[in-house]
Parts: structure tokens; sequence; C-alpha cells
């Protein structure tokens, strides 16, 4: 790992203070979720709230409109057909704000335009660097840009845009025992390090726990370890409740639960960045390091319909990018330059190895609404 300058290790040693303090006052033990809300959301303190580069070269981690304006451009292009006349489109946490920049041109070229692009960011220091970006789009684009505190109080009409959000989600951790369900939290050591403590799970946990657990074509072994986002169905809950007529586009890493719980999978997907580089360890650079675990889509799809939604499409970002019209994108190249640099950037968005099957496209619906031809290539509900 790189090494921390002055500036990082004083404010990785100010999470940790606040760290301790936090367990002093809880007993000594904190649930996973608490720890994350810490070390990612606490004002000034958290990886999200602080000021640190984040996404891009710059930063710990690549999204894929960060990697390439084709993804933005193809989201576009699904959503142009969903924006009648005095729609809305809400982006939640959108990073750099690269989508934006590029999908408001592209709805501009395609006759689409929303009333207005909203973005809901909590981060304030992404939010800025966002009206930064955004400050050099034309006045006609420019002018449809609203940045909101919290989810519209009046139900829009239009499009939810959530791309790499749901891993976000603050979640806990679990272990499988012959004699039940241990949670796997956060407390200090003999030496006074953060270390994971395990506690037996909480009756909310242990039930939930089992509910998943009958309902898996194979029982958990013994010893296998996992994450639980209990908060995942309440956000979920939430976006319905903001959405009157529409979709909810989500994208991000993950799979259906039969997948993401197999019995081979015993060591969970929690998984953090920093500078690039990939590591399993959560304790490493609090308040400096992205921390998270793949999602689980089953729960997502199960709340959606709970909150009255239609699980309209499930596939890979592959199959999304080829239906919604990727490959006539790289044909609109200006020059073989271009080409080239497009051929490399699509490899990346759509290879197997790379972003193409680890990430997912779901569509949740409400209404009549035609989820569109980004989600005919591929139909994967069936592994929901």
């Amino acid at each position: 790992m790189p090494a921390l300058d002055a500036a990082q290790a004083a404010h990785a040693a100010a999470v940790r203070t606040a760290l301790r303090a936090q367990l002093a006052e809880a007993g000594g033990w904190l649930p996973f979720d608490a720890y994350l809300d810490q070390v990612l959301y606490a004002p000034g303190l958290g990886y999200y709230s602080a000021g640190a580069a984040k996404l891009g070269a710059a930063g710990d981690f690549t999204t894929a409109p960060e990697l390439s304006a084709l993804f933005g451009r193809c989201v576009a292009r699904h959503c142009a057909p969903l924006l009648h006349a005095g729609a809305d489109l809400l982006e939640l946490g959108a990073g750099t704000g690269a989508l934006a920049a590029t999908v408001l041109p592209q709805l501009a070229a395609l006759g689409a335009l929303p009333r207005h692009y909203d973005i809901l960011e909590v981060s304030a220091d992404l939010r800025a660097r966002q009206r930064r970006r955004l400050e050099s789009l034309p006045p006609p684009l420019r002018s449809r840009l609203r940045w909101l505190d919290a989810l519209p109080a009046q139900p829009l009409r239009g499009v939810i845009l959530a791309n790499e959000v749901a891993d976000a989600l603050p979640f806990r951790c679990f272990t499988v025992t012959a004699g039940g369900y241990l949670e796997r939290g956060v407390g200090l050591d003999e030496r006074g390090e953060f270390t994971w403590v395990e506690r037996p799970a909480p009756p909310e946990l242990t039930t939930e726990l089992a509910r998943i657990g009958a309902t898996l074509p194979a029982p958990w072994p013994a010893g296998f370890r996992g994450e639980l986002c209990l908060r995942a169905a309440p956000w979920l809950a939430g976006l319905a409740a903001a959405l009157h007529t529409g979709t909810v586009l989500l994208f991000d890493y993950g799979l259906g639960r039969s997948e993401l719980y197999h019995p081979q999978r015993d060591c969970g997907t929690l998984h953090c960045h920093y500078r690039h580089r990939a590591h399993g360890d959560p304790f490493l650079f609090p308040g400096l390091q992205d921390i998270t675990a793949w999602v689980d889509f089953t729960r997502l799809a199960e709340a959606a319909s709970d909150a009255g939604l239609e699980v309209a499409g499930y596939c890979t970002q592959a199959a999304f990018l080829l239906g919604a019209g990727i490959e006539a994108e790289l044909s609109a190249a200006a020059d073989a330059l271009e080409r080239a640099r497009h051929a490399s950037q699509a490899r990346q968005l759509l290879m197997p190895g790379e972003m193409g099957e680890t990430f997912k496209a779901l569509a949740l619906t409400r209404g009549d609404v035609d989820c569109g031809a980004a989600f005919r290539v591929q139909d994967l509900r069936r592994l929901l």
C-alpha cells in the first residue's frame, strides 16, 4: 500500500480517536454498520464527507461514468423515451458529476431533456466538485440542474438513476456456526487496535438470516461468513415513495441471493479500495478508504415488490449497454484515434473479466412503462 502523507496520517488518527470514544460509549463493541457510519459518513471525518479525491485516476477507484462517456450516452439513450413532457430525472450519489455531464448533452441531442436534472448528494465535498464540473455545461442545460438535500416530497414522474449507490449502504457482518449465528462487529484488541469481535446475533438479525437461509438451494456450512444490508429495503422503499410513475434504474456490482450466498463464497464479499488497490482490511486506513460489499439484488427486488414497483428488467451491464446502443456509439467515433480509444473503454465496460458481468442493471417501474430495448438482450430475473 502507498504510505500515508502527514495530512492523511493525521486524518486517520482523528478518525481512530473518534471511533475509540464511540466504542467506549457503546461498551466496547460496535456492529459493523455503526462502524461504517463513522468511517464513511461522519461529518468532516468519514470517507465520503472529507476532502480527499475518491474517484478517477487520482482517487481510489473508477466508476463506469468516469471510465468512459460511452456509459452515460447509453444511459441517456435508454432514458430518453421515458422522459415525456414534464418528466424529471433524479440522480443519486452523482460522484464527480461525470454521469450528469454526459447524460444531459446526450438527452439534449435526442430531444428528450428532462424538466429538471436533480442530484441528491450526501457529501458536501462531492457536491462542490459536481458544481465545478457541471459549471461548463451550456446555460440551457445548466439551468435544469438542482441539488437536493433529501428525496423530493412530491413524487416525481420520470427516472431515478443510481450508479454504485446501493453498495455504499452500511451493512452488518455475520458468521454461521453449528449452534446459530454470530454477529461480527468491531472492538479493540490487547494493543488497543481495531479488530473483529463476534457476539451472538441479536433477534432481528437472527430472524432475517434464518429467513434468507431457508430460501437458499444449499444450507450455509458452519464457518460461513457474509454480509447483510438491513438498510437496503428501507432505502428502496424511500425511492419507491419518491416515484409517482416511471423507472428506478440501478447499476451496481452484485448477484442474486442464491449466487451471492453460495456455500463456496464462504468468506463474504467485503472489500476495500485505496489508491486503486483492493484489499480486505476495513481497519487499515479508517476514513481514508472505501469499504463496500456486493449487493443482494434479490433483496432489492423484494423491497421493490413490497413497495409497489414492478421488477421490469435485470441483466448484466454488458447486456444493458449492448441493448442501449453502445455499438452505434462506437461507430459514431470521429476518427481512427477516437475509435481505438472508445474500443479500449468499451472492452472494460463489456468484458466479463472487467465490468461487463460483475455489474448488473436493475429496472424497477411504476405505471405503464416499457423498460426498453436495453433489457431485451438478456433477462436474468429468474436469478433473483
